[in-house]
């Protein structure tokens, strides 16, 4: 069977169906952020997409004076932590336009406690982030983490020092949200599109969890269908939670969009890293248009099947259904694919994602349709922010998190992302999938059965 291809909607994201209205509201038209330029010492105006091509700049002039940074998004300032009092780092800062905030804890410290915790309390069900709000890592862990488990993350916390780190006790359970999106089926596991790309070959393919990936080599966009694309890479766990997957059809159309419903879409310019603070908008055909914001970088998550890092941390809500969905900025900015988390979108949660930037570095593909999508569209992808490359130097700042924290992060959600994503590639990509598998626009929650949270296998 030959599966359909990106035609008129241009749904290569396409993140399965849209509940949330008021989301898409927000999304269509986008807003278009000022850019005001004032005094040297006046704080500018930032779009979120913007803040960590400067960040970046930043944290190379600044060295060990800078200790991360976020976007204030009621005011739309980038603010960049400090060690010390050096008048020479502020008046640096603020010439750049950005804010400067001092803090206790320097990259190196928190990059040092990172590395305690993944060797003190790597335990399924914990995740950790550095918040530059806060400029502490935020431990989070899961109701079943408890007895002599929530006695060694605390006690580990506790030894890290005062204000070095937080924990928490969420009331779910991480793993990864499989299920869901304009569905694709493999194996038993139903998993979701996220983004169209190229691979390096020039072939057209899409990304998706790793833990889909490892789930099925072959994947059909209708349950029990004929197999539509194969899988060329996957990592998970480890570092990261993503997989190319190449469609079997060479002409297959890879169009870069977010097929956000009702006949809209939102075109995908770029692949961008996140900003602490960032608002961000994921799709998925269980809870459909959410919206949120960035809350954590470099995120390290241990899920059941292993531990996970470089992941993004958002309070999105998510679930079983929603994985694989396309994170993303309402300027077209694609940042993130839904790997996993914990609770729902009645109570809330915590949320992890797999960095596209990273993705589509490991992979050697380009985001989009070659010259005519967002990769090709090189130019645009600048006029959206424009830091894909340098918004990565942001992350690791702006968190100052350790690669180790972020590590575990992935594992889970990474996961996650392909299964509603890559399946959602679109209404009329994956051959209307939807609308049979539960991801028909609108139809909020309705996920199939075995969509239970993880990746079921016979």
């Amino acid at each position: 069977m030959s599966h359909k291809r990106i035609p008129k909607r241009k749904a290569a994201i396409a993140a399965g169906g849209v509940a949330a209205l008021g989301a898409a509201a927000l999304l269509l038209p986008n807003a278009n952020a000022s850019q005001s330029n004032g005094d040297d010492a006046t704080p500018r105006t930032f779009k979120a997409t913007d803040v960590s091509d400067v960040a970046a700049q930043l944290a190379s002039q600044l060295g060990d004076a800078f200790a991360g940074s976020y976007y204030d998004a009621g005011n739309k300032q980038l603010v960049i932590n400090v060690v010390g009092n050096n008048s020479n780092v502020v008046n640096r800062i603020e010439q750049a336009g950005a804010v400067a905030h001092q803090v206790q804890n320097s990259t190196s410290d928190l990059r040092a406690a990172a590395k305690t915790l993944k060797t003190d309390a790597t335990i399924p069900g914990t995740a950790w982030s550095v918040d530059p709000k806060t400029n502490e890592i935020r431990v989070t862990a899961d109701s079943t983490v408890t007895g002599s488990k929530w006695d060694t993350l605390t006690s580990t916390v506790k030894d890290l020092g005062s204000g070095v780190a937080t924990v928490k006790k969420s009331a779910g359970t991480f793993k990864t949200f499989v299920d869901g999106g304009d569905a694709i089926f493999g194996g038993g596991a139903r998993c979701s599109l996220g983004f169209n790309v190229t691979a390096s070959d020039g072939s057209p393919a899409f990304l998706t969890a790793g833990h889909c990936g490892v789930a099925a080599k072959q994947w059909s966009d209708a349950q029990d269908g004929a197999p539509i694309a194969t899988v060329d890479q996957a990592t998970f766990p480890g570092d990261g939670d993503f997989a190319l997957v190449k469609y079997d059809d060479p002409a297959t159309q890879a169009n870069s969009a977010v097929n956000v419903g009702n006949g809209q879409s939102v075109q995908i310019n770029q692949a961008a890293d996140a900003a602490v603070g960032q608002q961000v908008f994921r799709m998925g055909s269980t809870t459909g248009l959410n919206d949120g914001n960035v809350t954590g970088l470099d995120a390290t998550v241990n899920y059941p099947e292993g531990t996970v890092t470089g992941l993004i941390q958002t309070d999105v809500c998510a679930e079983p259904g929603d994985s694989g969905g396309s994170l993303f900025t309402q300027d077209g900015s694609a940042i993130g694919l839904t790997s996993g988390g914990s609770g729902d979108c009645t109570v809330g949660g915590e949320t992890f994602f797999q960095p596209v930037t990273t993705a589509l570095q490991a992979v050697g593909a380009t985001l989009g349709a070659g010259d005519a999508g967002a990769g090709g569209a090189a130019d645009p992808s600048a006029s959206a922010g424009g830091a894909a490359d340098p918004s990565a130097g942001a992350g690791d700042q702006a968190g100052g998190a350790a690669d180790d924290q972020a590590g575990g992060a992935a594992d889970d959600q990474a996961g996650g992302v392909a299964d509603d994503q890559a399946g959602g590639a679109a209404d009329d990509q994956a051959g209307g999938a939807a609308d049979d598998q539960g991801a028909a626009y609108g139809q909020s929650g309705s996920g199939m059965d075995d969509g239970s949270g993880m990746v079921t296998t016979p």
